[in-house]
């Protein structure tokens, strides 16, 4: 009886010390975690954030110039009154230059959109409606020639910085294309690279300037092992590095730009949908469209806050995809089920405030 006694003693003070080291151990033997709570002093997004405007068509653009917009409807004809081409209709990305024009790629209108807000003017990219049948991703690298991830022809087309068409990425003889799916672009504006995301391929291609391929990340059949993918949907360079969101393992894993494994950030969830972005100061924002919330975590994977369309004044998203950071730290979101963009400061970015 001493001895049985004696045991069950031990039994429970090992029980007892398992249960107090915390959720990160269990008896000496390291668990997984997932991306880490925010940090008790973290400010709320209405502090970090502002809404700076919304825009949904060609008239977001141009009703402080009526004579402009009589003008543009002289030359172009009046819109149909029913079935309009300079609205969106179903966005899914949107990138910026370096003259702050801002690009929404919308296969619904099978279309990329061009607006410039500092000069009050609208366009269409491809207007003919010739190439592009279903843009889906965009990115505009150093000479803001701007490149275009097509699922219709499974192609990148490249336009020069006056929307002329220069040639494609990916195509091959006969017509075929090198992807299967791709689904989102990255350039490194500093090396000339070319990122490509390919889901159904589960794996990244890097490329050089011209088109040409350097590496592959990744394997077909997927995989969930450093530098493996299953599912990724979404791809952003910033500071050196390459984010990619491997939407298949519920992480995001991160790259230097010549394609080593440097570590990954595990979340709770994410679904196709999700779009990612990163700043300058490498925080990562990482859209839900099903929880109707972005969120935002440190390059270390550190949670600093979330927000949704009650936690900024004016925001009203529902169901944020696409997402992008420009270089003056300023936040666009795609307001899918709105069918429009929602364009946020973020405070702090400008070395005076």
């Amino acid at each position: 009886m001493t001895v049985c006694a004696s045991i069950r003693r031990r039994a429970c003070l090992l029980l007892v010390f398992c249960l107090v080291s915390g959720p990160h151990t269990l008896c000496g033997q390291a668990l997984e975690t997932s991306a880490r709570p925010a940090p008790s002093d973290a400010q709320p997004a209405s502090t970090r954030l502002s809404l700076v405007r919304v825009f949904s068509s060609a008239d977001d653009v141009r009703h402080l110039h009526p004579i402009l917009n009589r003008t543009l409807d002289i030359i172009a004809g009046a819109a149909d009154p029913v079935t309009r081409v300079d609205a969106l209709k179903s966005p899914s990305a949107v990138a910026t230059d370096s003259t702050h024009r801002v690009f929404v790629a919308d296969p619904g209108a099978q279309a990329v959109h061009v607006f410039d807000f500092i000069h009050s003017k609208y366009g269409l990219l491809d207007k003919d409606g010739e190439r592009l049948h279903a843009p889906v991703a965009l990115s505009a690298d150093g000479q803001d020639n701007l490149y275009v991830v097509d699922q219709g022809s499974r192609m990148v087309l490249v336009y020069d910085s006056a929307g002329k068409f220069r040639r494609y990425v990916g195509k091959l003889r006969g017509g075929e294309s090198y992807f299967d799916t791709p689904t989102a672009i990255a350039i490194d504006k500093t090396g000339g690279r070319i990122y490509v995301c390919d889901r159904q391929r589960h794996m990244v291609f890097i490329m050089d300037h011209e088109g040409r391929l350097i590496r592959k990340l990744g394997k077909r059949g997927a995989g969930d092992g450093p530098g493996e993918f299953r599912f990724p949907g979404q791809l952003v360079v910033s500071g050196g590095e390459l984010f990619v969101l491997d939407s298949g393992n519920v992480r995001i894993q991160v790259f230097d730009t010549a394609g080593k494994f440097l570590r990954a950030i595990k979340l709770t969830q994410v679904d196709q949908r999700a779009g990612l972005a990163v700043d300058k100061q490498g925080n990562i924002y990482v859209s839900d469209a099903a929880l109707n919330q972005i969120q935002v975590f440190r390059s270390d994977g550190q949670t600093l806050y979330s927000f949704d369309k009650g936690a900024v004044k004016g925001a009203d998203f529902s169901g944020p995809s696409g997402m992008w950071v420009d270089a003056d730290g300023t936040l666009y979101v795609v307001d899918s089920q709105n069918s429009r963009v929602e364009v946020f400061h973020m405070r702090g970015e400008n070395p005076a405030e």
